[in-house]
């Protein structure tokens, strides 16, 4: 992350060039076209909450920084002879060091991508403020409607002051600013002669009243002083007696929003388009929740849970600090978004919580260990498995599109949260040979998208199958393709398709699901020899007319020229159609999982061979045992390594050795 550039310094003055990120995002505003302009007032009122919120916390421990009578609010001022808008919030302020770090860069992941997605979007005019809201770049939103940005703080606990000053091109100065003035911020947005209707007081009604409402701060307008009539008895001119104070006097204000927190208010006096506003608030996302779980708990303890399951993915979902985004509140006070109150697995929860048992005075140190909040914790958590539970019974459909975007972060919670492992099976779902059975089941999943249950999958096992059988690799199209499914196929035996790299990782310290072990399909004994295969799926005997004895033979010379590459070359019972496929034994990792660990360490798994097995009834077998009897030495090497290679491809794995491959293979056609 680069820093502003510093280019000039007087005694007051400093200039400054933009992070070059974000002077490529501010180059998308100035020139915006997107038709939903509006948004920027409410990003600028969010941001304007946070800051009174911060006061407020941040007054807990030091008394001095903010008096018992202060009213906390944000104030709007329109100014239509100027052609200003100016929102003033009496919170914690900023200093000049963070209003280069604030305004100067954008100091969180995902600018780039946010660019990116901006740039690539087919529809600019949907996908601008959706992606302002999911990247947090909020306060850039004013140069969408500003010529220039005037910004005026005093952090609370400091006597200086200063203005930040830019129009968006590139630079950006920042003067210090002589005279006391009142701690909080102010933003002056000098508008665009093409947004002057936003100078208009309707027009800021509807859009606090749309987007605002369930901030808990007040929030006032101010519209431009009328003159005060003229005496003509008197005959005093217009303005005439007008006071110069600056200050707001309470009837020159309109309140524009209820100003409550909307978790206190009854669910029933509360909208789905309040609830999808507070969600925009508090998660920055433009996106309608998927679920929203709000309950009030009584009892040893009295807290209320305002929570959102998004219908889309957060961008950080997958962000190597895998943070949760559920806000502490303790009686309406915001205390800190680092509670942890959710586990990892569920990070892309968004929402509140507000206990009125903690005690405001902790520090977020000893916050993390207080038993009150590790009974939130685990009573929160508990709910939200629970309220999806209950989705993926009574909404089928819509619990999919949930697990399609969340159900690989969900399957970590398996190998991390063994108390919860019973439930968590209950919600996951799982790709499977189910469609290539071509049999009936009872108990196919509603909604099936091509996705299966557990317990679906239990029910419908055929007699004598005692496992869950399952293969894990890199996408679904290999998985499809692989040759070790062929026998299980065969017989009627359902596999689950693992695609997810978390996958390797839960199903190597599952226990099993209702009695019934997972066993991994490409590691050890296939065990499917007492199996029948289904009617006409029998493979060709006419294909495997060699004896016990010449597969033994074949077997023994594969070991010998192979035996720096594999463990053992044994016959499949797993093979239909392909010659060859690679396994682990039993006491080794499964294959997908061994490829994982050796990317890793940078290479292969030290001291770990492969199984290579043999399909007997191939024409690939019946040519080696040709090459043995013809005492074709060169030809058999060939072969046996071609063979090794193409169950290596199979498993999307390039040969070991490309040359080489390629060298054998040339002999072997030009032979031919």
């Amino acid at each position: 992350m680069t820093s502003p550039d510093k280019q000039s310094e007087t005694s007051s003055e400093t200039s400054y060039e933009f992070q070059a990120e974000v002077a490529r995002l501010l180059e998308l505003m100035v020139h915006s076209v997107y038709s939903e302009r509006e948004v920027f007032l409410r990003e600028l009122i969010s941001n304007s909450a946070d800051a009174l919120d911060k006061l407020r916390y941040e007054a807990l421990t030091d008394e001095t920084l903010m008096s018992d009578d202060l009213e906390l609010a944000i104030t709007l001022i329109v100014d239509k002879s100027a052609k200003t808008l100016t929102l003033i919030d009496n919170g914690i302020g900023m200093n000049k060091a963070e209003l280069v770090d604030n305004l100067g860069t954008i100091a969180r992941s995902g600018t780039k991508a946010f660019i990116d997605q901006i740039k690539q979007s087919d529809d600019a005019n949907k996908a601008g403020p959706d992606l302002i809201g999911q990247f947090g770049v909020g306060f850039y939103s004013a140069f969408m409607v500003a010529e220039r940005v005037d910004v005026v703080s005093r952090r609370a606990g400091s006597d200086e002051s200063f203005q930040w000053t830019s129009d968006g091109k590139g630079a950006f100065e920042i003067t210090a600013l002589e005279g006391e003035r009142a701690t909080g911020t102010s933003i002056t947005l000098h508008m665009k002669e093409d947004a002057l209707e936003f100078l208009e007081e309707t027009e800021i009604r509807r859009i606090v009243h749309t987007y605002s409402d369930h901030i808990s701060f007040p929030i006032f307008l101010k519209g431009e002083e009328q003159p005060p009539a003229k005496n003509e008895s008197e005959g005093e001119s217009e303005g005439e007696g007008a006071s110069e104070d600056q200050s707001q006097p309470e009837d020159a204000q309109q309140q524009l929003n209820a100003a409550n927190a909307l978790w206190t208010r009854p669910k029933n006096d509360i909208t789905a388009e309040q609830y999808k506003e507070f969600y925009h608030h508090t998660a920055s996302a433009f996106d309608d929740p998927a679920l929203t779980i709000h309950y009030t708990a009584e009892g040893r303890q009295l807290y209320t849970s305002l929570l959102f399951v998004p219908s889309m993915p957060p961008f950080d979902l997958y962000d190597a600090q895998r943070s949760a985004h559920i806000k502490l509140f303790v009686k309406r006070i915001f205390i800190t978004e680092d509670a942890e109150i959710l586990p990892p697995y569920l990070r892309f929860v968004r929402g509140i919580v507000d206990s009125e048992d903690i005690p405001l005075n902790l520090s977020r140190e000893m916050l993390q260990n207080n038993p009150l909040l590790t009974s939130i914790r685990k009573a929160v958590t508990n709910k939200v498995l629970s309220e999806l539970t209950k989705l993926a019974s009574s909404e089928p459909e819509k619990y999919l599109r949930v697990w399609e975007h969340f159900g690989a972060v969900m399957k970590e919670g398996l190998y991390e949260d063994v108390e919860r492992r019973d439930t968590l099976y209950k919600l996951t779902r799982f790709k499977s040979t189910l469609k290539e059975l071509d049999t009936k089941v009872e108990s196919q999943d509603p909604a099936d998208a091509g996705w299966r249950s557990l317990e679906a999958y239990v029910k419908d096992m055929p007699e004598g199958q005692k496992s869950i059988y399952y293969l894990a690799g890199d996408n679904m199209d290999q998985l499809t393709a692989s040759p070790q499914l062929e026998g299980y196929v065969a017989r009627g035996l359902e596999v689950l398709l693992l695609a997810d790299p978390v996958d390797s990782f839960w199903v190597s310290t599952a226990v099993g699901f209702e009695g019934k072990p997972f066993i991994s399909i490409t590691q050890g004994n296939a065990a499917l020899d007492d199996i029948p295969v289904k009617e006409g799926d029998e493979p060709d005997k006419t294909k495997d007319s060699e004896s016990d004895s010449d597969h033994s033979a074949l077997l023994e010379r594969l070991k010998t020229a192979l035996k720096e590459e594999v463990a053992d070359v044994q016959k499949s019972s797993r093979l239909v159609a392909s010659p060859a496929c690679l396994i682990a034994s039993a006491q080794a990792p499964d294959r997908q999982l061994e490829k994982m660990l050796a990317q890793q360490k940078g290479g292969s798994m030290p001291g770990i061979k492969p199984i290579l097995e043999i399909n007997g009834s191939h024409a690939m077998a019946k040519a080696l045992n040709a090459a043995i009897v013809d005492n074709k030495d060169q030809r058999f090497s060939d072969l046996a390594f071609l063979l090794l290679d193409e169950a290596r491809i199979l498993e999307g794995n390039a040969p070991k050795d490309p040359a080489k491959f390629t060298e054998r293979l040339n002999r072997l056609l030009l032979e031919s």
